[in-house]
């Protein structure tokens, strides 16, 4: 483990290497003790580099067997290694020399799973961002791109597969039990790279042919027995394949491509070149063990670890500056290939959903950074929803400013110029203005600057000069490091919407640029006048969500809910009773916590029974539509002086009052939903699935009894309705013998099963009230909870932490204690898992006072650890400042 250095990189200090590597060559004679790897480089120095120049190579913890420069052992003092570096300054005088280094390494003792380690009797390795300098010493930087040739050498009884990037070379046995497999990549990439798997698994394989005629053979790779739960992440393969050659003209380039799955993982996934390697959680999948959800997520990280092929493969970042170039990017085109394949307007909902329960509280709070941060103590700190979910929505917007066929030109551009580069995004958004011919200079903040920028809107209408104004002014708040905002290019997608609820033509537009239905802002002040608008319309305002913003908007509740039956724009209607809802829940919260009852508009309370029954809108958009605005989205329009239980007990009337009002509506509607043929994990059988699962929240809630959940749990065909009756058991009839007898009729159907039994862990984790803390504790014990697997911790407590907003705000602070001695303890063997534990406490100066100095309290207590490791000491030091 490496502890803190203190030492701060700044993108202002990037400067290349003196030396390249241009080939790579590895040998691996695996065993869980002592794995012998020989890496042969051929390196170049680079053109002005000084002739005397050291070579210095990263390393993390590794003991040096053997040196050779030049074929020949080094010369005694002509080089110096410790555990983190080895400098030569004896080189050869060529440009073009090789050098040999061997060491030894223990994969059965990595327990951090970063470098090459063995889970479960596999070797497997995660190199991104700095995991194959604890492999061998290597220039371990995203700008040092490399062939590599790799020779694995196993135990066949122990390891019968041997797989690496690239295409296979050859293979053979070796005598004593021993084989070797050879592959060889011929696209040079960067060390992160890097991927090895060996061990002893079953697979299933299927071939694609592209667009050129080539055939590619196709394998996903599991444990022995699971092979039938991979057929629909090999489908989601094959259609990303064919998605990318269509939608961006990318065709894949290698004869193999191979995806194995493990169940001690870091990471979702990893995108190495020809080779991902998955969380086993985003590859195994059947109706008995996986909820749509699951099915969706499959499909989703498939894709997006393919689509890295070419944006972070083919073209990588040049430093981890740029990190976005690859993660919004590729964020951004798994988004469009999810809403191309299911419902658009039902996935942009659930982007923006994302987007505002992770990002913008990371933007509103300590943690705050720019999509392109320009200093880091950590880099695996910024594998954040800033880099990765922002970062997308930084490319929508291009998108949107661009048009379709401009941006498309930009894209092939960018593919043109730098197949085989590691760039930046100055690299990128030069191809988008070179080929729209438009200046993105101002636009470029999104990259540059943190903080969700702040837009309000005043309207009026003048009806007898038929003229509608916009009064529109932005602003961004300070952020740490941040105290002086530059203005941004911000792309306000509009329609007016008229008495007939069609969107209203008007003669002309002055005060801003309009165009093509985008108001774009570039000044601290706007005013919109809108010419020839022959009655009063209902503005509808950032479409789509075409920027990542707050939006403050004066308009009258009837207004909003006209816009919620009518906007033409679906994600727009979703918007709008969204804010109804959460205006409500924030007056409820006020009313709770001075002593009062809340109450709720009759429009407001009738309304969703409209949605239930409306079968023209998507059984899955009406789902997310009636499903209301999680507690930590009110905290974080709150802002500050929260009261976590205020905001629970508005939720749950609100809920209570809706089923009240709609329960004949629901309970129709929910029996017409029930499906009796087989199960498919197809978008609309998903959405039927998933409309009838909320109407099952509403109606238990109005009857206050378990028996209609009890009855589905029991009925249950798919482990989407099944999961979702157990959540209703336990979450609205907590300690019932119900809910109990569902529990442990759960726990024992899929007692085998790690991954089910992870939902079992944070069903109850994520139990409303202050009861569940213990609950936790109680679970950490069971005998299906690992500390040491990252599924289970992030499953129970760190789903308590992030999801339970009741049980881990308990107002004396026992739920900060265990999520306190939580990270403590993974951080002994995972300072990774651990970091990320801890982003759970990032908002706590929103708190009121008393729960404030308890998360204070958790985290100094963390802080006055010795010898914290620096990815944790970061995350703390940041929080706390």
């Amino acid at each position: 483990m490496r502890t803190d250095t203190g030492q701060v990189f700044r993108l202002e200090d990037y400067r290349p290497s003196d030396y390249a590597i241009v080939e790579t060559d590895l040998t691996f004679r695996l065993d869980p003790e002592r794995t012998r790897v020989t890496a042969t480089l051929t390196v170049e120095r680079r053109e002005g580099a000084a002739k005397d120049a050291p070579l210095v190579l990263d390393g993390d913890g590794l003991a040096l067997d053997e040196l050779l420069v030049g074929g020949k052992p080094a010369v005694k003092g002509s080089h110096e290694a410790t555990p983190d570096s080895l400098t030569i300054r004896r080189l050869p005088k060529a440009d073009r020399f090789e050098i040999t280094i061997v060491t030894i390494i223990a994969p059965a003792a990595n327990k951090a799973l970063m470098g090459l380690y063995l889970s479960n009797g596999v070797y497997c390795t995660q190199c991104e961002a700095e995991g194959f300098r604890r492999i061998t010493y290597y220039l371990d930087r995203p700008d040092v791109l490399s062939t590599y040739r790799v020779r694995i050498e196993a135990k066949e009884k122990e390891a019968p597969l041997l797989l690496s990037n690239g295409n296979p070379v050859e293979n053979g046995r070796l005598g004593d039990g021993w084989h070797y497999a050879v592959w060889h990549d011929p696209f040079p990439k960067p060390s992160y790279l890097f991927a090895l798997v060996a061990g002893d698994l079953g697979g299933i394989h299927d071939a694609f042919v592209t667009a050129s005629g080539r055939k590619v053979k196709l394998g996903i790779y599991v444990e022995h027995g699971k092979e039938p739960l991979a057929a629909y992440a090999m489908d989601a393969l094959k259609r990303s394949m064919r998605w990318d050659e269509e939608r961006f003209g990318r065709e894949y380039d290698l004869d193999v491509f191979n995806i194995v799955a493990v169940s001690d993982f870091n990471m979702g996934a990893m995108e190495n070149k020809g080779l991902n390697v998955f969380n086993d959680k985003y590859v195994l999948a059947d109706p008995e063990t996986a909820t749509d959800m699951d099915y969706a997520n499959i499909e989703a990280i498939i894709a997006h670890e393919y689509f890295h092929n070419w944006t972070g493969n083919r073209i990588t970042c040049r430093d981890w500056f740029q990190l976005c170039l690859k993660e919004g990017l590729t964020v951004y085109r798994d988004h469009e290939f999810s809403a191309d394949q299911r419902s658009r307007a039902v996935k942009r909902i659930a982007e923006v959903r994302t987007l505002k329960a992770h990002q913008f509280p990371e933007d509103q709070g300590p943690l705050a950074h720019p999509v392109r941060p320009r200093r880091y103590r950590e880099i695996n700190n910024f594998y954040t929803a800033t880099v990765y979910e922002k970062g997308s929505e930084v490319v929508r917007m291009i998108h949107t400013l661009l048009g379709a066929k401009d941006f498309r030109a930009g894209m092939d551009l960018y593919f043109e110029r730098h197949d085989g580069q590691a760039v930046t995004i100055e690299d990128f958004l030069a191809c988008f203005e070179e080929a729209s011919g438009k200046d993105l200079s101002q636009f470029a903040l999104w990259y540059h600057q943190a903080g969700t920028p702040n837009v309000t809107v005043s309207t009026s209408y003048d009806a007898r000069a038929k003229e509608y104004t916009l009064e529109i002014e932005q602003s961004v708040p300070p952020t740490p490091s941040e105290s002086r905002k530059r203005l941004m290019h911000i792309p306000l997608a509009f329609g007016l919407v008229g008495p007939n609820g069609q969107d209203m033509e008007y003669d002309s537009a002055e005060g801003a640029a309009v165009e093509n239905g985008v108001i774009h802002l570039r000044k601290r002040r706007h005013t919109v006048l809108f010419k020839g608008v022959s009655a009063r319309p209902v503005i509808s305002l950032n479409r789509g969500f075409s920027a990542p913003i707050t939006l403050a908007l004066e308009m009258r509740p009837k207004d909003r809910l006209f816009l919620a039956r009518h906007d033409s724009d679906l994600f727009s209607r979703w918007q709008a009773l969204n804010t109804l809802f959460t205006e409500a829940l924030i007056e409820a919260s006020t009313r709770i916590r001075g002593g009062k009852t809340p109450n709720f508009e009759a429009a407001l309370l009738g309304y969703p029974a409209e949605i239930a029954a409306d079968e023209n809108l998507e059984a899955a958009y009406r789902a997310l539509a009636l499903t209301l605005p999680a507690e930590a989205d009110i905290a974080r329009e709150i802002g500050n002086n929260i009261d976590p239980d205020a905001i629970g007990a508005a939720r749950e009337a609100l809920r209570e009052a809706i089923a009240g009002e709609a329960q004949a509506v629901f309970a129709k509607v929910y029996d017409a939903l029930q499906d009796d043929g087989p199960f498919s994990p197809d978008a609309a059988s998903a959405g039927r699935r998933a409309l009838r699962n909320v109407l099952l929240e509403y109606l238990s809630a109005a009857a206050q009894d378990p028996a209609l959940a009890a009855r589905q749990f029991e009925e249950a065909k798919s482990m989407t309705e099944r999961a979702a009756a157990l959540n209703v058991l336990a979450h609205q009839f907590p300690g019932s013998g119900a809910a109990e007898k569902a529990l442990a009729a759960f726990e024992q159907r899929y007692h085998d099963n790690p991954l089910v039994l992870d939902k079992w862990f944070i069903v109850q984790a994520t139990i409303p009230g202050d009861r569940t803390v213990d609950l936790v504790r109680r679970l950490m014990a069971h005998p299906a909870f690992s500390i040491t697997n990252p599924n289970r911790v992030r499953s129970l407590v760190g789903g308590f932490a992030s999801s339970n907003q009741t049980g881990f705000h308990r107002a004396d602070g026992e739920g900060y204690r265990l999520l306190a001695e939580t990270i403590l303890r993974v951080e002994a063997h995972n300072p990774q898992v651990a970091a990320r534990l801890a982003i759970a406490f990032r908002s706590w100066r929103s708190l009121e006072k008393n729960r404030q100095e308890q998360a204070r309290a958790a985290l100094s207590e963390i802080a006055r650890q010795p010898e914290l490791s620096r990815d944790l000491r970061d995350i703390v030091e940041r929080t706390l400042a």
